[in-house]
């Protein structure tokens, strides 16, 4: 299948789409793989060999704990947070795993084996499951990657994948895997943006199933924003990195006592958009509800500028409720195709090519999303992806203790701001620029490709070895 907006916009758990929800997928997809080839009774040992980011950060983003879960059957977009802490305890207690949640198995974190200095030749985030028989005979393996966004590649598949991507795409009624391909179907035809993608996302699902699945993926934000207005304290993880969301949120309402309980004041337009990104992300640190968009790490930048969208656009102050939703729509739709443009030429995983791949792909999604509802151009939409991007070219992927907090989360609202002001530099202009968005998108490639593996989410390099944890 060619890669659409709800596969940029997926539904999963913290804290990290490519250390979390990709092992947790992949795990489960191993687990149900033993189920169906019938040989789950004769299982007696298991073992699992992680590789690269993955061992070396994957305590602080949950990655072991996360594969334990798909080894019980559990998938990340059904698996809520309290199931989480339920099932984790239960291990952690009885130090038994449920294999495909029906063979018990003595294993837990500690058991699986970490080589953080060995990078696999398909991706940083190399992950090996393996079962024996009681006999020592290996009865089935499989390795995995997880390649950022929650996507997962299986060792030996990636060329039937590329083919089948490619087949796929063909198929479609308007294919793009460039800028310049996406423009040209909006000038030939005369739709939007957000249009071309749309007409594509037809091809599997009807007008209202898109409709009615990006009005939901934009509840599950707002849900997420939410429950960490609720939480207070410090976040987990031991940096003792103290939750700024719900203090701010009530000092923004004090600010506006007495007005309309909907009423947004325009004056303070940044510290909402500040808010809701830094809500999200830490509920994201959490190991809360969120949505990939398209990682989890920057899962706080689409939202935020949703949000501004809904809240601060002109016109909004007298839109409908319908209106509102035809501004979700047209937004993640817009932001979806350009996530398409990253997905194909680049990544946007962390441990591959920086933090440029994630935060910095996140805000030029964004950037497209509010210049198309604001009225821009297909060129002018264009033009605010790439002012997002180039400059967040060379962006690095340090996280203190490997946890998905310091920087990311006020990462997130920096370049939700940054987007914000893509969007209106864009919209001044007619949409002509000297440098496009396909130029950046394939410079952001390369860097990351130049990047030293210490600034590639290994907690080996920059503020994870600068800063005292504790």
């Amino acid at each position: 299948m060619a890669v659409g907006v709800f596969d940029l916009f997926s539904i999963g758990i913290g804290p990290s789409s490519s250390h979390t929800v990709g092992p947790m997928r992949a795990a489960a997809v191993f687990a149900e793989e033993l189920k169906s080839l019938g040989k789950l009774a004769e299982v007696a040992s298991l073992r699992v060999d992680l590789y690269g980011s993955l061992a070396a950060t994957g305590h602080g983003h949950g990655t072991m704990t996360a594969i334990l879960l798909g080894l019980e059957g559990f998938h990340p977009e059904q698996i809520l947070p309290a199931e989480v802490e339920d099932r984790l305890a239960t291990i952690a207690e009885t130090g038994t795993l449920q294999l495909a949640g029906s063979v018990a198995l003595p294993y837990g974190v500690k058991d699986m084996v970490l080589r953080p200095l060995t990078i696999l030749p398909r991706h940083t985030n190399g992950m090996t499951f393996t079962v024996s028989d009681a006999a020592g005979e290996t009865l089935h393996q499989a390795t995995f990657f997880s390649v950022g966004g929650g996507f997962i590649v299986r060792d030996g598949e990636e060329d039937a994948a590329l083919k089948e991507l490619a087949e796929s795409k063909k198929e479609l009624p308007l294919p793009f895997r460039t800028a310049a391909e996406l423009l040209e179907h909006c000038r030939k035809t005369s739709l939007s943006i957000s249009e071309v993608m749309r007409i594509n996302e037809e091809d599997s699902r009807t007008e209202a199933e898109i409709r009615e699945g990006l009005l939901h993926v934009y509840s599950v934000m707002e849900g997420c924003v939410e429950v960490s207005l609720k939480r207070t304290g410090l976040l987990p993880g031991g940096l003792k990195v103290r939750r700024r969301a719900p203090d701010w949120h009530e000092r923004l309402m004090k600010e506006t006592l007495g007005q309309d309980p909907d009423f947004r004041d325009p004056k303070y337009w940044q510290e909402w958009v500040n808010l809701i990104a830094l809500a999200v992300n830490e509920e994201n640190a959490s190991g809360g509800r969120v949505v990939t968009a398209p990682t989890n790490g920057a899962a706080g930048i689409i939202p935020a500028v949703l949000y501004y969208a809904l809240h601060f656009a002109p016109g909004m102050d007298k839109a409908t409720q319908a209106d509102r939703d035809d501004v979700v729509v047209k937004f993640l739709l817009t932001a979806g195709a350009i996530g398409v443009l990253y997905k194909e030429q680049a990544s946007i995983s962390g441990a591959e090519v920086g933090c440029q791949g994630e935060v910095g792909s996140a805000s030029s999604m964004a950037a497209a999303g509010l210049a198309e509802v604001m009225g821009g151009t297909p060129q002018q939409v264009e033009n605010a992806a790439e002012i997002a991007m180039e400059h967040n070219l060379g962006l690095t992927c340090d996280p203190i203790g490997g946890l998905v907090q310091v920087p990311c989360i006020e990462r997130n609202a920096i370049a939700a701001a940054k987007a914000i002001n893509a969007a209106k530099m864009a919209l001044w202009g007619d949409g002509t620029h000297r440098v496009s968005l396909d130029e950046v998108i394939v410079t952001m490639r390369e860097t990351g490709k130049d990047m030293s593996s210490k600034y590639k989410e290994t907690a080996m390099g920059g503020l994870a070895v600068n800063v005292v944890e504790c």
